[in-house]
């Protein structure tokens, strides 16, 4: 029977060091808003003229990036959602049950600073927009050179760390509201810009055929020629490229944090709506809306900026998207970063942890360096990330299969794991020995080096105490799981209950907010395919710009004040 006393200690931990309560899950449909609003961000314009810049050619894109985004899909469904739903845990809190304070202290250490520079560089993105629409000098050095910039990095720097304040809801919600809008800008950027490489190319407004689509892509977007003049990237890079560009996530378990919430582990699938869209489409559409600003402002693809870039692609409404963008993956990673800082400091509240995580982020994304640096940053933060990875998937995986105990560093009490700080070590000297050694392409070096690593750590684990049994220790874990499970019950007790709020005045407010989009859509389809001449183009694209705006601000005022309202209904 369970008396108070044994929920004091529970009472005194903070929420994100407890298993997630029952009463907290949710169902895919906040999943699929999360990730589509975080991978659909300001650095896919980047990512989009890097593609271009690699040489790859136009078939090459389209059927690697689709290949590469699917399993990266399935590594999110196969791999980490399987343990976040076990769990329940952040990988933070469980890797300090299986490796020790040492480790995890020096492990949530390379988060803090791997997900503060990435949250800082969104920030940076975001203002790069803000600097176009006021005409503040372009930031070309490593350091900040007019102070409006910097005013600007901390007006929307302070938006980010409000909404990762508020926790997992508020991020989610935040996310659901931006993803179906980003979603549509990202489609009509695309539309609204192919007509002008049409125009340059095939002297028409629109291609007739597949193969004229795909002989514009290869003369004046994927040419399979580098920026270098000399023959790009083919369709394994491309796979790679797409497949390890969030290893840090899915391989890596970071995202346990965030699919520990998750009702099934079959929503990892829902990570399709960021990969397909955000990592597949969104990379596409920007291609051709980057080659399609280059031909109008008469510059390379490879000298545009962001803000260049979904101007001339979105009017006033690509300013919004590059900082709305921006904003959706800053406040995920800060998030993040918050939960690593807070299992340091494990005696501080997660809001205050991130707070002052946030702080930091805030100054760091007044140098432009972070953003110009993002992607050798994000290449090499998964290979460092993916051997705990490794260790974690054989602990919880592996180990119960062969016979071995699973939690055993945490049942003979150790701070200090010599198999998880040794295998992690290896893991990186064999990794990074193959990168340079140039074994294999960069793209696949995560995954001779999560294979290594599990074998590693599993030899290692079993001279350690892996292979021995704790019965007193396991049924006590099990008896701590059960009171943490009352506990939990307990408290939702004496939550108040949100029910659905089905009022009309709501109804009317999404259903304004559904039609905003469905006439930007209409409005980006009439420059696309109602555009018979280069003059006809252009007036009906001066008529999207206008419009397009006009719709954004309603949607945003629309779906944010139905969220509000759904938000206040509780009994």
């Amino acid at each position: 029977m369970s008396t108070s006393n044994d929920f004091k200690q529970f009472a005194n931990l903070e929420e994100e060091q407890l298993p997630i309560a029952k009463q907290r899950l949710h169902g895919w449909t906040h999943f699929a808003g999360l990730y589509a609003a975080e991978h659909v961000a300001a650095t896919e314009f980047v990512i989009g003229a890097t593609f271009v810049a690699l040489g790859a050619t136009t078939r090459d894109i389209l059927l690697g990036l689709l290949i590469g985004n699917i399993l990266a899909v399935l590594s999110w469904t196969l791999i980490t959602s399987p343990i976040a739903v076990d769990t329940r845990l952040s990988l933070y809190t469980y890797l300090n049950k299986i490796a020790g304070d040492s480790m995890t202290k020096l492990y949530n250490w390379a988060n803090v600073i791997i997900f503060t520079v990435i949250s800082a560089a969104m920030i940076t993105v975001s203002s790069t927009a803000v600097r176009f629409a006021f005409n503040i000098p372009a930031q070309l050095n490593w350091y900040p050179t007019n102070l409006w910039f910097i005013m600007i990095v901390l007006i929307v720097g302070s938006v980010v760390v409000a909404i990762a304040i508020y926790g997992f809801n508020a991020v989610s919600d935040f996310s659901g509201v931006c993803a179906p809008w980003l979603f549509v800008m990202f489609t009509c950027g695309a539309f609204v810009l192919l007509p002008a490489l049409s125009l340059e190319v095939l002297g028409k407004t629109i291609p007739d055929s597949w193969g004229d689509f795909i002989n514009l892509g290869d003369q004046s977007i994927w040419t399979g020629v580098n920026s270098n003049g000399e023959p790009g990237i083919g369709l394994t890079e491309v796979i790679g490229f797409a497949w390890a560009a969030n290893t840090i996530t899915h391989f890596g378990l970071i995202d346990m944090a965030l699919l520990r919430f998750a009702k099934k582990k079959s929503y990892g699938l829902a990570t399709s709506t960021g990969m397909m869209f955000g990592h597949y489409v969104a990379w596409v559409s920007a291609g051709i809306m980057g080659a399609g600003a280059a031909v109008i402002i008469g510059k390379s693809i490879v000298e545009l900026d962001p803000g260049d870039v979904a101007y001339y692609a979105l009017g006033w409404s690509g300013f919004v998207i590059v900082i709305v963008a921006g904003w959706t993956t800053a406040v995920a990673n800060l998030y993040r970063a918050g939960l690593a800082a807070q299992a340091i400091f494990n005696k501080q509240s997660r809001r205050k942890t991130t707070l002052m995580v946030g702080l930091v982020t805030m100054v760091v994304a007044c140098f432009p360096f972070v953003f110009s640096q993002i992607l050798p940053l994000l290449t090499y933060a998964g290979l460092l990330v993916v051997p705990v990875g490794a260790i974690v998937f054989a602990e919880h995986q592996i180990f119960p299969r062969i016979g071995y105990t699973r939690y055993w560093s945490h049942y003979r009490q150790l701070t200090f794991s010599t198999p998880a700080i040794a295998s992690w070590g290896l893991g990186l000297l064999f990794g990074f020995g193959l990168n340079a050694l140039n074994a294999m392409s960069f793209f696949y070096l995560f995954l001779p080096t999560w294979v290594f690593t599990i074998i590693v750590y599993t030899f290692l684990a079993g001279r350690y105490g892996a292979k021995n049994k704790y019965p007193d220790a396991e049924q006590k874990e099990k008896i701590r799981n059960e009171n943490i499970e009352k506990f939990q019950e307990q408290k939702a007790e004496l939550e108040p209950i949100l029910i659905k709020d089905t009022s009309v005045f709501t109804q009317v407010l999404r259903g304004v907010s559904v039609l905003t989009l469905l006439i930007t859509i209409i409005l980006a389809s009439i420059v696309l395919f109602g555009s018979s001449n280069e003059s006809v183009y252009i007036e009906n694209r001066e008529i999207f710009y206008r419009y397009a705006f006009i719709c954004t601000l309603i949607y945003f005022g629309t779906a944010y004040w139905a969220l509000k309202r759904s938000k206040n209904q509780k009994i």
